[in-house]
Order: structure tokens, then sequence, then C-alpha cells
């Protein structure tokens, strides 16, 4: 007996179809979402500055170390100290090479135009760096599980 979970193929989430159903095999969690291991964690969000990106409090977001941010994503990093999920929002635009990331993983507010941490909820400003300030990069998120609450509903 397999101890991992089974895929049931797909479900529409529109009308249902008359697609036959079938068994896929077992899925892998790791398999699906670790892509890297030894640079990969896992990580519970408090808050909702990002709930206008899928990201809710009490989801459970998966982190990469390895992969080097660009413009728009969405990053773990520390601001003085504090610990945010935020977008990156790079001034020039490109990936986050010479505007500010330290080989150690480590930002500073560099230049070209700035670096700007942004949340995906009106309710939050935007992190401006400024002059002096210290950013922490800790890795990208590359996934968000996201649990329904019992008892809740969405709609």
């Amino acid at each position: 007996m397999s101890t991992k979970a089974k895929v049931s193929g797909s479900v529409v989430a529109g009308f249902p179809s008359p697609a036959e159903q079938y068994l896929e095999p077992p899925l892998d969690l790791n398999e699906l979402l670790v892509k890297r291991p030894a640079a990969t964690y896992f990580v519970r969000v408090q808050g909702d500055s990002m709930s206008g990106a899928g990201i809710s409090d009490g989801d459970l977001l998966v982190v990469d170390r390895s992969l080097r941010p660009a413009d728009g994503d969405v990053i773990i990093a520390s601001v003085d100290g504090d610990f945010t999920v935020k977008t990156l929002r790079l001034g020039n635009g490109e990936r986050g090479t010479g505007n500010g990331m330290r080989g150690n993983g480590e930002w500073g507010t560099g230049k070209g135009g700035g670096i700007r941490l942004v949340a995906a909820n009106p309710k939050y400003p935007d992190i401006v760096l400024k002059s002096g300030q210290e950013l922490d990069y800790f890795g990208m998120v590359t996934a968000c599980i996201h649990q329904f609450k019992k008892g809740k509903r969405n709609g």
C-alpha cells in the first residue's frame, strides 16, 4: 500500500466534464514543489499584506534560496532585521545582480533606481529602501500551499 496521495486526474472549475475518470501515479509534493532540496525551506505566512497575490495568513510558502530574483518576483527578505514576504521591484527592472545584491545573499540600497518591496494589499505601503538600510535576501517564493479553513467559505 502506497503512503503517497494519488492524483485523481483533473477537475473542471466550470461545468462538469464528461471526461473519463482515471488515476495518475502517486503524488509526492516534495518531488512536485522542491527542485533543489538543499536550498529549499518552508515558511508559514502571518498577515494579509500579500492577499492580492493569493498569499493568505496561515499559508505555507515554498522558498528557494538558490534562485536569483528578478523584478516582479515574490521574495522573502529582511529589512533591518524584520522579515517580510513582498514583491521585489528593482528600479532598473533587471535581475538581482549589481543592484545591491551581495554574494552572500545580502542586499544594499545599491545604485540604478533603487529597490522597493511591494505588498499585494492596498492597506500596506511599499517599503522603499533608503540609504543606510540593510536588505538581506533569503529566497524566492516558488509555491504557496493554501488550506481552506474548516467551516469557512470563499465567496
